[in-house]
């Protein structure tokens, strides 16, 4: 157990205006696993993914990591072992370093390995993402919205993190590159022993990366399974118009959508 969420509960007052975005939230993450956070626009997940990060603290609850719990203000240790991929590379890419430049801070500023090794690390680096090293010199505008979301993954790996929280980091991508970003980040799970908090509002996404599966609607946890039981038997009727929504793809698919009571 690399992460255990305990009670957590969030309020945002503004004025009179009271929201609970998120109520009594209990959920482990393995190690080594891909647990993904789905649900639509305001259902909690994205306050979840904050508090894991401490960026946000906890009305109520504990979050325990690496068997000790977490306070809200993290040591450098702790940013470097639970790091973020963000939906939108441009804005996480400092425009006025080259790529480069930006990993090898995340070097720099956690000192990781020798000094003189570290530009070598990079071009390692880019290479593990399937990027050509000589992009290195190269400014974050310059990229492709894929070539720049490979770098912020690069990033995160560059600081030998335990847990990556990925917040949306497809959803800005076109179809093809989306399934090349997950195919990547599938592959470096497996190589790298990563655990992944996956957050994401669709389905289509969350069948071809996550192990398991929690599905967050109002600020609560709804329905929480295995990625194959949860989309070949639903038990949340907002699980099953979730699955009923995603795209059909195969046949197999349709099926189980028109059994479930969506329409073909």
């Amino acid at each position: 157990m690399i992460l255990q969420i305990e009670n957590i509960s969030k309020t945002f007052e503004t004025g009179s205006h009271r929201v609970q975005a998120l109520d009594d939230i209990t959920l482990a993450v393995e190690a080594g696993e891909c647990l993904a956070i789905v649900g639509e626009s305001g259902s909690g997940k994205s306050t979840l993914a904050n508090i894991v990060l401490g960026l946000y603290p906890p009305g109520r609850g504990r979050l325990v990591f690496d068997g000790a719990e977490l306070p809200d203000q993290r040591s450098l240790a702790l940013r470097r072992a639970i790091q973020l991929v963000q939906q939108n590379p441009l804005s996480a890419l400092n425009p006025r370093r080259s790529v480069g430049a930006s990993l090898r801070l995340a070097l720099d500023v956690h000192d990781i390995g020798p000094r003189a090794g570290r530009g070598a690390r990079v071009r390692d680096l880019l290479a593990a993402v399937g990027l050509d090293p000589a992009l290195e010199a190269r400014a974050p505008a310059a990229l492709s919205g894929g070539q720049r979301q490979r770098v912020a993954i690069a990033r995160a790996l560059a600081c030998e993190s335990r847990l990556i929280v990925l917040d949306e980091p497809t959803s800005a991508l076109d179809v093809l590159v989306q399934a090349q970003v997950l195919r990547l980040l599938h592959r470096l799970r497996q190589e790298h022993g990563l655990t992944y908090l996956f957050i994401t509002h669709d389905l289509a996404v969350v069948r071809n990366i996550a192990t398991r599966v929690a599905v967050f609607q109002r600020g609560r946890m709804v329905e929480l399974a295995d990625t194959e039981a949860l989309f070949s038997a639903p038990a949340h009727p907002y699980t099953r118009a979730l699955i009923s929504a995603v795209p059909v793809i195969t046949e197999e698919e349709k099926a189980m959508r028109d059994r479930l009571g969506g329409k073909p």
